[in-house]
């Protein structure tokens, strides 16, 4: 060290032991005893003086090394690191939330403690009860009463006229607690809510799910109490699936439960709540269904009308396929028993019902007519509701949007088609259908039909029923009436799509694998031909048995020894083996796919691991057909069938269709198709529905036992379906069932060729009267021909001399043919007359003496009356009284 450096003032007033003293007075510390300090010095001895340097440059470095020190602990509590500061908080400043932690390092500082966590959870808590307390302040117990008003709901015809203003009148009226049986209180608390006389109103479960079903994007469905229940009636004008409704609701119901005595809760839910068929409340719901008071109901129709709360659609007997082609009458009838016997077992187990009387009810209490509002009446009720329900389906708008009213719906129903299709209907049934003079064959006897744009998709008319106040079950939205040989042309489009498969080769086989199909191409038409795989080996079924396909009237067509018959041919006379084996040798989950793209749907196909898939065990809608059909009008582009064009209310416009076509086949497999079913109508067993000066293909169905008969068909511009078949609407469901046509409107059998093409060609003749003339396009040639006869080699023909004469060729009319010739009562395809009740039966087949495959009705030994030439291409084989089960190819779908 430099010795001109300045020295450091010295301390005054006693040198440098007192300024020593003077430091640790002020620091409030007494000196450490000599020897306890641990610094070097301690070693030394000394006389009387605390003195921890030896010297003044040690001094100075320890002055020097704790200035330093100093200044680094005051960065480090500047940058959060000193006891109560966090990082660039000022020395001697505490946060409020001391988060992260200071004087922490690592994991340390993110760990909470338990006084934060403390403080915030009695926050939270805190702010709940303040919410919960705010909302309960501010909602109030709501008016039951007030939920019994409505608007009208308008339908207009395509054309912008008015059909009918409906929707509006709530069928409902109150009663007190005293005229409402116990029993109906019994069965619902049993049911919905057992604790109801006991609970605070709500559910915390049921709350809970139901937050966890919106956080999905679902609905907030199930768990409700019937406190909840009745406040949700009550807020009838505000059925928004929100959290802050949600919220709202349990307030309120929170509230009823405190304020209001449960007598009035369960009076009022039991008087708001929608039962079906327009009925508000207990009183209109016994009037709707059994046409009595309320307090006359007994047990097993309380426990009825409680089954009825969960969803008239899926329980109401009379079935609302509109709605759901699930909720037909059998399985609604089905469901409703099931949950009525719930109901009354509950009752006894909760000691609300006593044993003796609960086994006085095992079935389901007959039930009134569906419909009672006169303006519903003919066909206007079922096109009402499949628009409300096509509506419900495919929009947004709710069942309950709807019984609010207020809206303008705008369907695609033409009102003089409508009129056109009920006429031919009814004119047929006036001059053929006889019930008193035939009970046992006329009765029963319905019609279904449906007519479709093709261009579009719109259904224009419908046929659903005699009237929708009488018949409650739209025929045309039927969804288990069998199509029959109506399905073959889909088979036809799955070979000209993605052709027959290569023998040589697996089943499953890429499309330049396979060799697409020309109409030319050539199948067995032989009667009782055993079907094959597609690589030849004999088809059996999963008891490894074999199985024969029937042609109708145990006909073989073709030319023999091998009876072949090329695909037109086969689609003109419907034969009914040429199309199994087509179908087999494509692949029946082509066949599915090709239905599938055409329009039907997967629920309405039935059959599909069988080759009878082919002719039409299928089940499809009439509305469904038509819209198949109409896509190969369309050259193969695919409209969905819909009923409403836009709805409007107050706020404007709700909904509008949009079009959204797909192209289902190719132009050129769609128009060959086209052009294979006119040659149906233009000469074979369509030739009923011909229209003069117009191109038309269709073709005709008839099903197994004759119990459904159809014809489907299409102009360029207009498709059509028309069912007809037999069912006892009115018998119980466990015996309701198709009922056979032989000798219903006095023919020996009803097929496709008769009353339903006779009812199409009178309907199209109207609805296409003002429509342009137009022609399908000509299709261009397709495909290969499959079996293919070898080219037989020419016969020399002789040089004709004067001594030989060469034969006449034979005229048209002296051309030899296969098929039977006609007599002279009766055309080839004359349906007015003949009586086809089958051949004699063979072995293991239809009529048979063995066995049948699965699936099948009985089998018989057929009887011996041989058929008559009279449209035995479109005919059933009848099956005979029988020996043995039948088969799932037993009797002609043709």
């Amino acid at each position: 060290m430099s010795e001109h450096r300045r020295k450091p003032p010295q301390p005054q007033g006693g040198g440098r032991a007192a300024a020593r003293r003077g430091q640790s007075a002020s620091s409030g510390r007494r000196a450490a005893p000599r020897g306890a300090t641990g610094s070097p010095s301690d070693s030394h001895g000394g006389g009387g003086e605390d003195r921890p340097y030896t010297g003044r440059a040690e001094a100075r470095r320890a002055a020097q090394k704790n200035g330093g020190g100093r200044r680094r602990a005051a960065e480090a509590a500047g940058r959060g690191r000193g006891p109560g500061r966090g990082r660039g908080v000022p020395p001697g400043k505490k946060r409020f939330i001391d988060y992260p932690r200071a004087g922490k390092d690592g994991v340390g500082r993110w760990l909470p403690s338990w006084k934060l966590v403390t403080g915030l959870f009695v926050g939270f808590i805190g702010s709940l009860v303040a919410v919960a307390g705010i909302g309960y302040a501010m909602v109030s117990v709501p008016d039951i009463n007030k939920t019994a008003t409505a608007q009208n709901n308008v339908f207009y015809w395509s054309d912008g006229s008015q059909m009918v203003s409906t929707g509006g009148e709530i069928n409902r009226q109150n009663v007190n607690i005293s005229q409402i049986p116990k029993a109906m209180r019994y069965a619902v608390i049993s049911q919905e809510n057992k604790t109801f006389e006991t609970d605070s109103g709500i559910d915390p479960k049921g709350i809970a799910r139901a937050f966890f079903n919106m956080a999905k994007g679902g609905q907030t469905q199930g768990g409700s109490t019937i406190t909840q229940q009745y406040v949700k009636n009550a807020m009838l004008n505000d059925q928004s699936q929100t959290i802050s409704r949600k919220f709202k609701e349990i307030f309120v119901a929170i509230k009823v439960g405190a304020k209001v005595p449960k007598d009035k809760i369960m009076a009022g839910y039991l008087n708001s709540a929608y039962y079906g068929r327009g009925a508000y409340g207990i009183q209109a719901a016994a009037h709707a269904y059994f046409g009595k008071e309320a307090d006359d109901l007994n047990e097993g129709e309380c426990a009825f009308l409680a089954a009825m709360l969960k969803g008239a659609v899926y329980f109401d007997p009379a079935g609302a396929t509109s709605a759901d082609p699930a909720a037909t009458p059998e399985a609604n009838q089905r469901r409703a028993l099931r949950q009525m016997q719930d109901t009354l077992d509950k009752m006894v187990e909760y000691g609300h019902l006593d044993t003796q009387t609960r086994q006085k009810y095992t079935t389901l209490p007959k039930t009134e007519n569906p419909r009672s509002n006169g303006r519903l009446s003919g066909q206007v009720g079922y096109l009402v509701d499949l628009a409300k329900w096509y509506l419900i389906r495919n929009t947004n708008i709710t069942d309950v949007d709807l019984r609010r009213g207020g809206y303008s719906i705008y369907t695609t129903f033409d009102k003089k088609k409508v009129n056109a299709l009920e006429a031919a209907v009814k004119k047929v049934q006036k001059a053929n259908i006889k019930p008193k003079e035939r009970p046992d064959k006329d009765t029963h006897v319905q019609f279904g039909a449906a007519s479709v744009d093709t261009q579009t998709g719109a259904i224009k008319a419908i046929y659903g029923g005699e009237d929708a106040t009488k018949h409650f079950t739209n025929n045309a939205d039927q969804t288990n009436v069998q199509v029959g040989s109506t399905f073959k042309p889909f088979v036809l489009a799955a070979a000209m799509k993605w052709g027959v498969r290569n023998p040589d080769l697996g089943a499953e086989q890429t499309l330049d694998q396979r060799t697409i199909v020309s109409p030319k191409s050539l199948f067995s038409g032989q009667n009782k031909f055993k079907v094959k795989e597609y690589n030849g080996a004999i088809w059996r079924n999963e008891k490894g048995e074999e199985w024969s396909q029937t042609n109708d009237g145990n006909e073989s067509y073709g030319t023999p020894p091998d009876y072949q018959i090329d695909i037109r041919e086969a689609m003109r006379q419907s034969v009914n083996s040429a199309f199994v084996q087509l179908a087999m040798d494509v692949g029946l989950d082509k066949v599915k796919e090709a239905a599938l793209e055409a329009g039907l749907k997967e629920g309405q196909l039935t059959g599909t691991s069988y080759p009878s898939f082919a002719i039409g065990t299928s089940d499809p809608s009439a509305i469904r057909m038509a819209g198949a059909y109409a896509t190969f009008a369309t050259s193969g582009k695919q409209n969905e069938p819909y009923s409403v064009e836009k709805v409007t209310s107050k706020d404007g416009t709700v909904f509008t269709h949009e079009a959204k076509p797909k192209q289902a086949f190719t132009s050129l497999v769609a128009d060959n198709v086209t052009d294979v079913l006119k040659t149906v109508v233009e000469k074979g067993t369509g030739s009923n529905a011909q229209l003069p000066g117009r191109e038309v293909a269709g073709k005709t169905g008839t099903t197994d036992g004759n119990k459904s008969a159809w014809f489907v068909g299409y102009t360029p511009q207009l498709s059509t379906a028309v069912s007809m078949f037999r069912m006892d609407d009115k018998a119980k469901a466990d015996s309701r069932k198709f009922l056979k046509m032989f000798g219903t409107g006095g023919q020996a059998k009803i097929h496709g060729a008769s009353f339903p093409s006779e009812i199409w060609h009178d309907y199209m003749a109207e609805a296409m009267r003002n429509m342009p003339v137009k022609a399908f396009p000509t299709p261009q040639p397709i495909g290969e021909v499959v079996n293919a006869r070898p080219t037989p080699t020419p016969t020399p023909t002789p040089t004709p001399t004067e001594e030989t004469s060469p034969t006449p060729t034979p005229t048209e009319s002296e051309s030899p043919t296969n098929s039977p010739s006609p007599t002279d009562s009766c055309g080839y395809f004359d349906w007015k007359c003949g009586n086809d009740n089958g051949g004699p039966g063979g072995n293991n087949g239809p009529g048979g003496n063995g066995p049948g495959g699965p699936g099948g009705g009985p089998g018989g030994t057929g009887e011996e009356t041989p058929p008559l030439p009279t449209d035995t291409a479109d005919q059933g084989n009848p099956r005979g009284k029988g020996n043995g089960p039948g088969g799932i190819f037993a009797g002609s779908n043709g």
